[in-house]
């Protein structure tokens, strides 16, 4: 049975369908965390106008940790699934560092055609309803990251809850 996930934010909802047919571990590595209750209360904690929003990282959660965001996982990495899937705007795929296999929990979605990450990243699914939301949170004001990037959001982004439900009937 096909699922799909229910992304709350603070900005509205967005519905993701997954690709277990490219990246059957990644998918199945998001729905568990979702359904642990994992992302809910991080926020999207990169935002980069006209390229993708980023979030899952566990730290988002706390304030106080916010030096170290983006550096949250779940404890443990998982092996990519590098795949044919172009990243164009509201494909779902797994951050990571620079090595390969460095992915954990942290997501992003794509605000815009970005074919350099092609082969590079884990594509696993991609926003079905809520495009409207996608591109709210991409229009979101951002200042300097600590990296210098500007990409730290002003005002916060919540995710409430990633809640996985039966896809709905095409």
């Amino acid at each position: 049975m096909n699922e799909v996930a229910i992304i709350k934010t603070t900005a509205g909802e967005m519905v993701v369908e997954f690709w277990p047919d490219v990246a059957p571990k990644t998918v199945e590595n998001f729905k568990k965390l979702a359904n642990q209750g994992y992302y809910d209360g991080t926020a999207f904690h990169r935002i980069v106008k006209g390229f993708m929003i980023q979030g899952g990282d566990p730290l988002t959660k706390d304030a106080k940790m916010e030096s170290r965001w983006g550096t949250g996982d779940p404890g443990y990495k998982i092996k990519a699934e590098f795949n044919d899937r172009p990243h164009v705007r509201g494909v779902l795929s797994m951050a990571r560092s620079s090595h390969p296999d460095s992915a954990g929990s942290q997501f992003f979605v794509c605000l815009a055609d970005a074919g350099f990450l092609d082969k590079q990243y884990t594509a696993f699914g991609k926003v079905i309803q809520g495009d409207d939301v996608l591109g709210k949170i991409g229009e979101t004001p951002t200042g300097p990251s600590g990296s210098g990037e500007r990409s730290k959001p002003l005002a916060r982004v919540g995710v409430e809850s990633v809640r996985i439900a039966p896809a709905p009937a095409a």
